[in-house]
């Protein structure tokens, strides 16, 4: 077997606040995101809310390009929509921004979904980060995915940047998933026994007519169905850039330790989805902070005794793809929390201190401005 190139590609996904209301523009000038995407060769492209827009780098040889690539993407969508008094934020939900008064962007494939999905569809005012990892192989590719599934929750647990939802502190360290789950075809993804078993499954809901192609399965991990490439979803947009680069060399990290056991005859347990959905959540609610379970053992294991077993397990993986740094900074996530706890933090201390409800939301808002911003950092 050729060993796959383990290419990475990152793509993240931004709401456009109103540097002066903060709240969400829901009907951004469509020159922004021309201007945007000539400057960017094309890697940057309206999503399905007019107040989305969405950034991804070139297929990079490793973590450092990658983390180099998305840093010029943030840099020139904040630079060119700061010129419109707007401002980018990499949060997977905006503090109070409402759904209902969003706009959808006008494009075929956005108009199918809304039709097709209804307010399930209008809803979806979250972000994502999305890593795509080079894995030629389609049998490969499938096998990988059955394995990985295990480690979708630890990836989630390190990346929530979602606990507020219309104003409101949900309790929740990553609502986004509970909007997201909404729609059919999501969630944690099947097991298949060979990429022939996919697509035959993929075939039947196309000649259903309920999708055109795979690209509408919406699962946390999936076969990309543009590139070759394996593809994970679960993540929240990370405010913070090099938390972004930490879950992307995570991602390919995981990956390459998967292809090695494959390569000595081994492999890793696969668990039912019942399990894996129950650390999902687990991570959902509670981000790093109340561990997860380990199903050998049977009990909650604390995150960050995880995390240690987890980094070991990829240290060979991380010294070869000459990123065990950003694998690493998973310490730093963990010491200094999330997005979503320094949002939260943010909201807290701003109530302490006397603001409003509003007030405080808007504080907030300016932190995540603050901390999208390469060249900038936010308030603890």
């Amino acid at each position: 077997m050729t060993e796959p190139e383990f290419t990475v590609g990152i793509e993240e996904e931004y709401l456009l606040v109103d540097k002066s209301t903060r709240d969400l523009c829901n009907d951004p000038p469509g020159t922004m995101v021309e201007e945007c995407a000539a400057l960017c060769g094309g890697q940057v492209t309206p999503e399905f809310l007019r107040s989305q827009i969405e950034v991804g780098t070139r297929p990079c040889r490793t973590i450092a390009e990658a983390r180099a690539d998305l840093e010029s993407l943030r840099r020139t969508v904040i630079q060119v929509a700061g010129r419109y008094g707007l401002a980018p934020i990499a949060a997977s939900t905006h503090p109070f921004g409402n759904w209902h008064e969003q706009l959808p962007t006008p494009k075929e494939r956005y108009n199918i979904l809304e039709h097709d999905m209804q307010a399930a569809a209008r809803r979806l005012l979250i972000c994502g980060m999305h890593v795509h990892v080079g894995i030629a192989d389609n049998e490969l590719r499938i096998d990988l995915m059955n394995q990985f599934n295990y480690f979708l929750p630890h990836l989630l647990a390190l990346s929530c940047s979602s606990p507020f939802w219309e104003g409101e502190n949900t309790g929740l360290l990553c609502y986004r998933l509970t909007v997201f789950d909404a729609l059919v075809r999501t969630g944690i993804p099947e097991q298949f026994s060979s990429y022939g078993e996919y697509e035959r499954h993929v075939n039947i809901l196309k000649a259903a007519g309920v999708i055109e192609d795979a690209s509408k399965i919406w699962w946390d991990l999936r076969p990309s169905a543009r590139y070759p490439t394996l593809e994970a979803r679960i993540m929240d947009v990370c405010t913070d850039l090099d938390d972004a680069a930490c879950l992307a060399a995570f991602v390919v990290c995981i990956i390459r330790m998967l292809y090695r056991l494959r390569k000595d005859n081994q492999r890793w347990r696969t668990y039912a989805r019942m399990l894996v959905a129950e650390n999902r959540w687990r991570a959902m609610r509670y981000g790093a902070d109340e561990g997860l379970i380990d199903f050998g053992k049977g009990e909650i294991v604390p995150f960050r005794t995880l995390l240690e077993e987890l980094l070991q397990l990829v240290e060979e993986d991380a010294a070869a793809l000459d990123c065990a740094a950003e694998v690493a900074h998973a310490r730093t996530i963990l010491q200094r929390g999330t997005s979503a706890h320094r949002q939260v933090r943010a909201y807290e201390q701003a109530l302490s201190a006397g603001m409003s409800k509003q007030e405080a939301l808007r504080a907030v808002v300016d932190m995540l401005v603050a901390g999208t911003d390469p060249d900038m950092q936010g308030p603890e």
